[in-house]
């Protein structure tokens, strides 16, 4: 811990609060997050504006803020404290290469949270709302010729009303509630383009090969494992000659470049379906059309030290591959959309995703929580939350989402609402976002108040011996259960308050629990149709210490010989369906 900050929820006595940084924290570097940032459109020039930026509030002096960390964080080097609501300035001043003359030179932005105003040289070029999507600004008329240096300023409010989505944070944080994120959170960068440039890339695998439209452009050549591929009619359709699937185990991927006149851009694509399969009487969840057992994790993608953000890029890779070592092939992305890197890490290193959509509208645990748990789960969605502009923000989110994240071939499976929480209207939203991508599982309403149009049936179960739904025609899902708790207090954030399901006071007794847990509950259930079962969760986040690794990464409460034998034997069952 290297210093104390001030935390508005716990009055002026902090010292049960513990800043914790994480191993890549530790040795932060002045240029944090210096990769490209768009994995699945790469292009060889672009410059970072990520580094140090002046910052204050409204009332207050500036200061310096390391970007892309969030106020809240201690990465962000701020010590002041943000208020839901605060306006907040950021600015700082760049130049960009003389080579880029004569092209469009465009600003793009990771994630700002959640409301927006760009200026450039003091001429505002854009406004946004949305905390969790990321935006790009053709700046090239309000840019001074290089050497003379620009201004780039943003105003950022984080509104936590609830008509925007915004997950878990909440100002009054405390047990399965967080810190607020606001502001800049994801890199900023600049990158020249042509006139005529590729905008975007559309990638739809099969297993036999891959449709990809190419947008922005008339004329485009792909070339693939030397073979050159020409879009007609802004579509091109590549069935390489030797198919190797995707999976978690053998995570294939092809890569292919696009060039259009001037322009050129690496992607990627993997040869993998997703379909639901009878066996024996059983729907399951398959993927390349064999029933496969989708062993997983609940993934907050919360870090002690820079709360939304990690201190590197690196560290989502470190995770993915802690929990592979413990026999874990799936991550529930939960009410939380990472930087692209993330899903680009789990593409490559074998990880399937199942992403939430994020929520917003209100939360009540009577309704949401208490009701539910003590068996009141068939209610009808139709007047829920009835507030017309917050159900337009969700479904406009939702569709903003599926269109960033398509393309990775580790999600495999969306959710829409969760536990309740924001719901309404959801075979309406099932009908939306089938509409939009037919080719993935679709969770409507993960826990309780399901109505009639899903994929699977989806159960949360946390006090009670684990079990299959009632529904025998549609997959069965669990998509959350577990929340053990063993406490590491050396790496821990509240000292005072611990949050979780079942709570163990040593990690021999927290490791034996978890053992039967899967050994006595998760593996009969799914030799009896179980497709995939959602432990929570990968890691501490501030007062819920039910992770597998503590907050700050530097400890994994269990090891690879606790769970791995296990999730082979499932494996084992699962083959021998076929």
């Amino acid at each position: 811990m290297r210093r104390k900050q001030k935390d508005s929820n716990f009055g002026k006595d902090t010292d049960h609060i513990r800043h914790l940084y994480t191993p890549e924290g530790e040795k932060l570097s002045d240029t944090p997050w210096d990769s490209y940032p768009r994995p699945q459109m790469r292009r060889s020039e672009w410059l970072s504006l990520n580094g140090k930026w002046t910052f204050r509030t409204s009332d207050e002096e500036s200061s310096d803020i390391l970007v892309p960390f969030c106020p809240e964080s201690i990465l962000s080097g701020y010590k002041g404290d943000i208020i839901s609501g605060t306006e907040m300035h950021y600015q700082r001043s760049f130049d960009y290469p003389a080579s880029w003359c004569g092209r469009r030179i465009i600003l793009h932005f990771g994630a700002v949270s959640n409301k927006s105003k760009i200026f450039i040289n003091r001429k505002q070029v854009f406004s946004h709302k949305n905390g969790y999507i990321p935006f790009e600004i053709d700046i090239t008329e309000v840019l001074n010729s290089p050497g003379k240096g620009n201004i780039i300023e943003v105003i950022a409010i984080n509104d936590l009303s609830g008509e925007l989505p915004t997950g878990k944070q909440k100002a009054a944080r405390g047990g399965m509630w967080y810190t607020p994120v606001s502001g800049i959170w994801q890199s900023v960068w600049l990158e020249p383009v042509f006139e005529d440039h590729i905008s975007g890339l559309k990638i739809t695998p099969d297993m036999n090969g891959a449709d990809i439209t190419v947008e922005g452009v008339y004329d485009a050549v792909i070339i693939c494992e030397g073979n050159e591929y020409r879009m007609t009619s802004g579509k091109v359709r590549i069935e390489p000659e030797t198919k190797r699937l995707w999976t978690p185990e053998s995570p294939e991927l092809y890569t292919f470049t696009v060039k259009s006149g001037n322009d050129s851009v690496e992607s990627y694509f993997a040869l993998r379906s997703l379909s639901v399969r009878t066996f024996a009487g059983i729907p399951r969840l398959c993927l390349n059309e064999k029933p496969y057992f989708f062993n997983g994790l609940l993934d907050q993608g919360y870090f002690s030290d820079g709360i939304y953000t990690p201190a590197s890029y690196e560290s989502y890779a470190k995770d993915i591959l802690a929990m592979k070592a413990l026999g874990f092939n799936t991550l529930r992305k939960h009410i939380k959309i990472e930087p692209e890197q993330f899903y680009y890490d789990c593409d490559r290193l074998g990880m399937v995703v199942f992403q939430d959509m994020v929520n917003n509208s209100d939360y009540s645990f009577f309704r949401d929580t208490l009701l539910p748990t003590l068996g009141l789960t068939r209610v009808s969605d139709r007047r829920m939350h009835r507030d017309p502009n917050s159900r337009a923000e969700f479904l406009d989110a939702m569709e903003k989402t599926v269109s960033l994240l398509y393309n990775h071939p580790c999600i495999c499976y969306w959710t829409i609402f969760n536990e309740g929480w924001g719901q309404f209207e959801s075979d309406r939203a099932y009908e939306k976002l089938k509409a939009l991508d037919p080719g993935r599982f679709t969770d409507s309403t993960s826990g309780w108040f399901c109505q009639n149009k899903s994929d699977v049936e989806s159960l949360h179960i946390y006090f009670k011996k684990l079990h299959l739904g009632k529904n025998k025609n549609l997959p069965q899902v669990l998509s959350e259960f577990g929340g053990y708790v063993y406490k590491s207090p050396e790496h821990s954030f509240n000292l005072r308050k611990t949050y979780g399901y079942k709570i163990f006071t040593d990690r021999d007794s927290y490791r034996k629990a978890m053992r039967l847990l899967y050994s006595e509950e998760i593996l009969p259930l799914a030799k009896k149709g179980l497709s995939a079962a959602v432990c929570t969760q990968v890691s501490d986040v501030e007062d819920e210490t039910n992770g597998i690794l503590t907050y700050d990464r530097k400890e994994c409460k269990l090891v690879p010989e606790d769970l791995h034998g296990i999730a082979m034997q499932i494996r084992e069952h699962f083959q021998s369906l076929c």
